[in-house]
């Protein structure tokens, strides 16, 4: 090696010494400004016991939960109400959220980390309708890779604050509950039909049939039985149990159109227990079907059974407020029930079997 390589070698080890010092100081000085805020509060001024309503703002729909007469309702949903432990549950996320990591972003990342228009808005506001605080929910964030990031559990959000739009947050809590889906927020407590006496099916076209019993324990009687025929005891049980086990998937708008509810399959129960009931089953929305209903009667008084009485009183009010919406039920709650005639009949097979 001559004198010249050797010196050029020294130049250039001193050139990428000086730009590895001035890298190191500039990482450090970044990574000293993260180290001040990770594990800071994000929404830092935000009070549980001042918060009245939260509202979500998606590109293409909102949900208002607010608070109104001591109750938790959606606004969208003509006053439905709200389950209130998702409400206090997503209010305490909300305080709990702390920074896990900052980073400065341009425009290019906020679209990239669906921060800008495609992002996802939260406020927090107080009785009077003053915002108390305001959180931008972008992409999720996930530590490791994924085949479907739209079905996986995130490890986190990329949050913003509209007040700094120039830094991007990185939060441990994935906040699923951010959504404006009222199928998300909604009490889905559902009425339930139980202990029928009669169960009575009519569809649009007049076909239609109907079952009956005399007591809890007495076998089902299929109305106007042929000749030849035999109602099947499994399927009129599944027909009238399954009005038991009915849930709430969502509540539909009020301005909802097609619903199928001007010409639906009627539904008609009575109970042993003296209560009444008829369901309008319009068309599905996806896997589940419009409903209407409406019940009447009154418990009968049987002081044998004062806590079944009194548990029958405490659900007519919920009841009555279900009778006032448009309710979508999971189609596979009322399949058993909507079955044609000749499905409710003991087949040839069966019986051989």
């Amino acid at each position: 090696m001559n004198a010249r390589i050797a010196l050029i070698l020294v130049v250039l080890l001193a050139v990428l010494g000086g730009a590895a010092i001035v890298y190191y100081q500039q990482e450090r000085g970044r990574q000293a400004g993260n180290v001040g805020t990770l594990g800071q509060p994000v929404l830092k001024d935000l009070k549980a016991a001042e918060v009245a309503a939260i509202r979500i703002q998606e590109p293409k729909s909102a949900l208002t939960v607010q608070r109104k007469d001591e109750r938790w309702v959606i606004a969208e949903r003509d006053g439905f109400p709200a389950d209130v432990g998702k409400v206090r549950e997503f209010v305490v996320q909300a305080l709990s959220l702390k920074v896990g990591q900052s980073e400065p972003i341009g425009e290019k990342d906020r679209a990239r980390l669906n921060l800008d228009a495609s992002s996802t808005r939260v406020e927090f506001a107080n009785a009077e309708g003053k915002a108390l605080a305001t959180l931008v929910v972008g992409k999720k964030y996930f530590k490791r890779e994924v085949d479907n990031p739209e079905k996986a559990r995130a490890d986190g959000r990329f949050v913003a604050l509209p007040g700094e739009p120039k830094t991007v947050y990185i939060v441990s809590d994935p906040l699923a509950q951010a959504t404006a889906r009222s199928a998300e927020w909604i009490d889905r407590t559902s009425f339930k039909v139980e202990k029928v006496k009669t169960l009575e099916v009519r569809y649009p076209d007049g076909d239609g049939w109907r079952i009956e019993r005399d007591g809890d324990n007495a076998d089902w009687r299929l109305a106007g039985l042929r000749p030849g025929e035999k109602l099947d005891v499994t399927r009129a049980n599944a027909a009238s149990y399954s009005l038991s086990l009915l849930e709430l998937a969502d509540v539909a708008p009020k301005d909802a159109q097609d619903t199928g509810l001007d010409q639906p399959v009627l539904i008609d129960a009575t109970t042993l227990d003296g209560l009444a009931y008829s369901i309008k089953v319009g068309k599905l929305a996806g896997d589940n079907y419009y409903v209407g209903f409406s019940s009447s009667g009154t418990p009968a008084k049987d002081e044998k059974e004062a806590e079944r009485l009194k548990q029958l009183e405490e659900r007519l009010p919920r009841e009555k407020l279900l009778s006032d919406h448009v309710l979508l039920l999971p189609k596979s709650k009322l399949e058993d029930t909507l079955k044609k005639r000749p499905e409710l009949l003991e087949q040839k097979d069966d019986a051989k079997k």
